[in-house]
Order: structure tokens, then sequence, then C-alpha cells
């Protein structure tokens, strides 16, 4: 007779305890620990050996086989994966309520090919997908649709059908007969994944997980989840903005420097091949306050637009604001600037925006930052067809970039007249031909002089 004990469990980190706890020791969470049944057989006799146990092999007589992998027909999708859809591979896409993962993986097993798909929803009614399903897709394919929680009846279903490709939205709503946890528990979560790798690997079946984060901003369920599956993506986006950055976290069969961009509408997610041209503005007027950056996240160069307003301090303590930018970062480079180039902003409110809702952390922008700044002081505006990319160290000196090639070519796609950069960078160019032309700096004050003189 199997042995019956409960143990508490922490529902951010998959910590036991014998008893309750109000902060747990492993993580520092508080009020996560709840109580779990545990079943525990004894062990009689010696254990059997394995039948069929593979024998180990030197690494030269190991085969190696090509990755087979699946169009999703969509661009910024396989971007991120690598290249497509790996068979046999578990993939877990997380983000935040309502920031568009169903669409996205709805809109992914709505519009692949000659492949067999089963979507299994346990959050959803199948009227309510069918009501995204007339929106955002008009194609017809061999995707099958059920609601169901139930992992023993999930397996049952591709044992039926044979899918070649298996969504689950979401991994949290999914439960197995054999514990007596509640769905979304720790061990609900970690033993559901673990039997799905199973099945995804003995059956070269892909699998799509979706999962929902804690407000900290990750992954809810154990931290083994992200150990268990073959590829982490996070989508993450504003709500209150229409573009979406898929990134990849973890990635067994390709990089994890890729970015997809997608645009929210009210058909669906729509890809961004072209990121430079919506996170710079059309407008022609010469304003004050504005420079283009150019700027690389993972692998993938792209331009956008750096907005400053500076003014006198209404009141006695003066703001520093950012948006999409690190403040204190914001408040070194005022510093350089007077510190270095003389220039008086103590004084002074300075607000600073990256367009486009998009969070920045590449140091590369900082020459835009300060040109910005500079522009919206001294109330003059800078060329349009200006670009920048370059670090700003704190003696005030123009540190080179990495990848300054990609960038430049990226500027010259766009029609850029001017590049500022480091003049450290110039070694790295050799004897590269650009059509743009290239402005080397060396340090702030230069730069000012080489703009507004």
């Amino acid at each position: 007779m199997a042995k019956e004990k409960t143990v508490y469990v922490c529902q951010s980190c998959g910590a036991e305890s014998p008893k309750w706890l109000g902060k747990c020791t492993s993580c520092g969470s508080w009020n996560t620990f709840v109580e779990e049944t545990v079943r525990s057989s004894p062990v009689k006799g010696n254990l059997p050996l394995p039948k069929g146990l593979q024998k180990p092999q030197r690494i030269t007589e190991i085969t190696s086989g090509t990755e087979h992998r699946v169009d999703t027909t969509v661009g910024e999708f396989n971007r991120v994966l690598g290249g497509g859809l790996v068979k046999g591979s578990l993939v877990l896409l997380g983000g935040e309520p309502g920031i568009g993962k169903s669409t996205l993986a709805l809109q992914i097993a709505l519009n692949i090919k000659n492949q067999i798909i089963l979507y299994i929803s346990g959050e959803e009614s199948l009227e309510q997908i069918k009501l995204r399903a007339n929106r955002i897709s008009k194609n017809e394919n061999n995707c099958l649709f059920a609601n169901e929680t139930t992992l023993e009846n999930i397996f049952s279903y591709c044992q039926d059908i044979k899918p070649d490709i298996v969504v689950i939205d979401s991994i949290q709503t999914i439960a197995s007969e054999n514990l007596e946890s509640a769905t979304g528990s720790v061990s609900q979560v970690r033993e559901c994944t673990s039997a799905l790798l199973k099945y995804a690997k003995t059956n070269s079946t892909s699998i799509i997980l979706i999962g929902h984060i804690t407000k900290e901003g990750y992954l809810a369920g154990p931290k083994a989840l992200e150990h268990i599956v073959d590829v982490v993506l996070q989508f993450e986006g504003d709500q209150h903005n229409i573009y979406r950055m898929l990134r990849s976290n973890k990635n067994r069969f390709g990089s994890t420097s890729e970015l997809g961009i997608f645009e929210m509408r009210t058909e669906g997610l729509r890809e961004i091949t072209n990121p430079s041209e919506i996170l710079i503005s059309s407008n022609e007027e010469k304003l004050s306050g504005i420079s283009i950056a150019v700027t690389l996240d993972g692998v993938r160069p792209f331009l956008l637009e750096v907005q400053s307003l500076v003014s006198s301090a209404a009141y006695g303590m003066p703001q520093r604001s950012t948006t999409g930018y690190d403040s204190r970062r914001l408040n070194m480079l005022l510093a350089v600037l007077e510190k270095r180039a003389g220039f008086k902003l103590a004084a002074k409110d300075v607000f600073l925006n990256i367009t486009g809702g998009i969070k920045v952390d590449d140091p590369a922008i900082d020459l835009a930052v300060v040109i910005s700044i500079l522009s919206s002081n001294l109330d003059m505006y800078v060329p349009h067809d200006y670009c920048f990319a370059g670090e700003v160290g704190l003696s005030g000196e123009i540190r080179s970039v990495t990848r300054i090639e990609q960038r430049i070519k990226e500027a010259e796609k766009l029609g850029f007249k001017k590049v500022f950069i480091s003049k450290s960078n110039l070694q790295g160019l050799g004897r590269l031909k650009f059509k743009t032309e290239i402005v080397p700096i060396g340090k702030v004050e230069h730069l000012f002089q080489n703009l507004f003189h």
C-alpha cells in the first residue's frame, strides 16, 4: 500500500518544506508555500536492469542527422527560432496577460500548410477560438481544436490524430490524474511538462506551450520548467502600444540573439520586417531635441528616434524623467556634459523619450541622447539624415561599439548621409567602402563643434 504524506511546496521555485513557512528560504518569496500530497511506495528488493539499454558510444560513432524544420509561415517567428520549428522540440511561449500569446499561436496554427495540427485550449471555449480565428485568418488547413485540461485525454487525442504539431494554451491549466495536487501547482506543471517532452522526443512531434508570467515578469511555475523545454520565448510589449517584441531566452537549436517585432492589429499580428521605418517619424519639420540612434538588439540593427525636452525648472528641484531609457545613465550623461563640455544643466528639467514604446539597453545610443539634449537646450535643429552610434565615457570620450559595420550598413540602406561614430571604430572598419559619410568623433565637445558650429 502506497504511503501518503503532505509537504509544502513553494510555487515560485519548487522548494519543499515539511511545514508551512511564511518566507521561502530558497528564493525569498513570501506566502508562496502550498500544501501538496505526495505518494511514496517502498522499494522492494533490487531494482531490475532496464531492457534494451543502449550501449554508450564514442563521439565518432554517433551519426549526426540534419534538423528537420517546419516553416511556420511567420517570418519573425522563424527568425527567433533559428529558421523554423524543429521537429520533436518543446517550445515555451511566455508573456503578460493580453499581450497576444494566444493570438500568435493561433495565427501560426491556422497558417501552417501540409501539417496536422492539434490545438488544445484549457482557457477558452471553442466558440471563443472560432470568433478569433474568423478575425485573424481566412485559411483552411488541417488544424483540429479541442477544449481539454486533462493530460491523459490530450495523449488520447494525440494517439488518434497523430499530429505533427501540438499547441497547448496554457500549460498552467493542464493537470494529470495521477497527481493529487491542484491544477497550476508546481508539481502539476513540472510533471505535465516532463511528460509532454517525452512524448515530443519519442514521436518527433513539435509542441508549443503557452505559459503565464508572474507580476515580477518571470515565467510562472518552477524554474526547472525552463530547463526542461528546448526553447523559451518571451513575448513583450506595452498594452498601450501596438508593437510587440519576441525574444529568445533559451534556444537549443539556434541563437538567442534574434529579435522579432510585430504590430498588433484588429485582424491579428502583422510582421514588422523593417523596424527602423516604424521607429523613426516621417516629420520633415525642423524640430529641435530629436536625434537618430543606430542601435543593435542581439544581432539585428535598426534605427530609432530619441526625443528630449530641456526647460528651466519651474520648481526648486529639477526633474529627470525617462521613457524607455535608464534614468541613472541619463544622470551620468548630464554630469558628463556639465563637467567635460561646460553645459549648465543642473537647474533645468530634462525629459527623455525613446519612440515606439521600446526599452533600450544598448550603450551605443549615448551619443544620440547627448545630441538630443544639446539640441533641445540650444533649440537648434539636427539634420534628419544624420545618425549616431557611440558610447560616452565618464571623461567625455566617445568609446567604440560592437558590430559597427552592421550599424553603418543599416543607416546606408535607409538613406542617411552621415553617421557619427567613435574614432576607435575606424580601425575595425579597415578598407570597407560605404556610400554614407562616416564622421569619427573623439570627445563630446568635438561632436558639439561638428554639429552646431
